[in-house]
């Protein structure tokens, strides 16, 4: 971070005590920075949500002062990107932990030094800024889960965050709607973090992934005696989430059976145990998910009409990622510091001919497709193989770049023939399949020679290092296999959470 960097900033200091304000106005006058001071937590947030932007927050806490951590929450909430400095006394270290947990970074203890104190502001002003520069972290990108971000700097984002800040604050029911890879999951976990359910566990249950029985249990659990006569007993995630949150994905996909006992946990707070029939009570709040057409499934029966109008209360739109290619910029370099942190590798940058391509393609797999893309293009770096082999030409026999951008073996309407004559098609994806499995086939050769040295696989397969890892993952290729001459597909998985 330059000196210049530095200079620029703003702090918000908390404080009713006049040697500590005393002590940071000769800092700040020192380094040109620029000082504004409130008495109270309460002030504090007053100010932050009229619009004054800190970059750096120093806590005060009083000794006795039971407001101070409620009003850190807040401002965690409303700023989760603000550093924010404790200062606090000895005997307090219960209060300081807490302040920790809740967000804090940095902490110092009475008496205060002003040389520590200048430390501990200029290490967090610098961190911060290398954490924009290197990490691509803004107050636009919001951590929700492990590996799952929020990404917030396209008005129509703004205003869903608006919607999930209300949501949080009341407990019921929400209904979150939108395309395959839009980013539902991601909704539903900002819902959770901004909720005072927050500090419990969020689980996720996808209700297309297990069928009827398998996902009974799931939920509610079961109790059946094993050949010896002994009883076991599992508990499902309503039970294991008590207090948090459940998101069931795809809630269309759910059997009738099973919609039915979930409208009772609903209206009732309680269901009965699969096996035992005893009433187990549960205090946790539901969130669901589909990409389906929701009138189409109340029409065929696919989701009962009762719990729909339960759900659907209070319903939230994922938009898709045409709606927002603003934020195509910051998503792509979002993923390529998220896929070159996870992958060990460097990150690569994006020429503006790339960045033209992305903003002309309609990306019909919204942000999981553009993470692939990203990976491509981490793995590979040619353009040529990150954008994929086909290239349908106009009538004037341009390419235009978002045709650039198709997927190898798809088109954008997912029927794969790139708008050419189904004949042409088949003779393609025969002779794609055979490719793919012999390459498939030289690799998993490759591997067993060098005893899954991928290095060594990579030299003798005359491929970098970073295409071979990328086909690794491509044809889902383990050292456990046995038989390499099995093609499984080409489909990829994400290994980043969706935005």
């Amino acid at each position: 971070m330059t000196e210049n960097a530095i200079e620029a900033v703003r702090l918000l200091v908390v404080s009713k005590e006049p040697t500590v304000v005393r002590s940071l106005w000769s800092i700040g006058e020192t380094n040109s920075w620029q000082l504004e001071t409130v008495g109270s937590g309460w002030e504090a947030l007053e100010s932050v949500q009229v619009g004054i932007t800190p970059d750096l927050l120093l806590l005060d806490l009083p000794s006795g002062d039971a407001d101070s951590l409620h009003i850190l929450r807040w401002l965690r909430r409303l700023r989760p990107n603000l550093p924010i400095i404790l200062i606090c006394y000895p005997d307090d270290a219960g209060r300081k932990n807490e302040a920790i947990r809740l967000g804090a970074q940095d902490y110092l203890v009475r008496p205060l030094d002003d040389e520590q104190l200048e430390f501990a502001i200029r290490g967090q002003l610098s961190s911060r800024t290398d954490a924009v520069e290197m990490e691509i972290a803004s107050e636009d990108i919001e951590q929700v889960g492990d590996e799952a971000f929020f990404v917030g700097a396209s008005p129509i984002m703004r205003k869903l965050r608006a919607q999930a800040e209300l949501l949080a604050q009341a407990n019921v029911p929400v209904l979150i709607l939108g395309e395959c890879g839009s980013g539902k999951d991601t909704a539903a976990r900002l819902i959770h973090k901004l909720s005072i359910r927050s500090g419990f566990r969020f689980l996720k249950v996808n209700c297309a992934a297990l069928p009827g029985d398998l996902l009974e249990a799931e939920l509610f659990g079961y109790e059946r005696s094993d050949s010896t006569g002994s009883i076991r007993s599992k508990s499902g995630k309503l039970e294991l989430c008590e207090k948090g949150t459940v998101l069931l994905d795809e809630i269309a996909e759910m059997p009738t059976s099973v919609q039915s006992k979930l409208l009772q946990v609903m209206q009732n707070k309680q269901f009965f145990r699969p096996g035992s029939g005893a009433t187990v009570e549960v205090d946790v709040r539901i969130l669901a998910a589909t990409s389906a057409n929701i009138e189409k499934a109340l029409s065929e029966k696919k989701l009962r009409e009762d719990l729909y109008y339960r759900l659907s209360a209070f319903t939230v739109q994922a938009p898709s990622l045409r709606q927002r290619k603003d934020e195509l910029p910051l998503l792509l370099r979002h993923f390529m510091h998220h896929l070159a942190k996870h992958y060990g590798l460097a990150p690569r940058t994006f020429s503006p001919a790339v960045l033209d391509a992305c903003h002309a393609y309609s990306w019909p797999g919204n942000l999981r497709e553009l993470e692939e893309f990203v990976k491509r293009y981490l793995m590979m770096g040619d353009n040529e193989l990150a954008f994929g082999a086909q290239k349908p030409e106009h009538a004037s026999g341009e390419v235009s770049p978002a045709q650039n951008l198709q997927p190898a073996m798809a088109d954008p309407d997912g029927n794969g023939n790139g708008g050419q004559p189904s004949s042409l098609n088949s003779l393609k994806s025969l002779v794609q399949s055979v490719r793919h499995e012999a390459e498939r086939n030289a690799i998993a050769t490759a591997l067993e020679k060098t005893g899954w040295n991928r290095k060594a696989a990579a030299r003798l397969l005359k491929v970098s290092y970073r295409t071979l890892l990328y086909k690794i993952e491509q044809y889902h290729m383990t050292s456990s296999e046995t038989h390499p001459s099995v093609f499984p597909g080409n489909g990829t998985k994400g290994n980043g959470k969706r935005i």
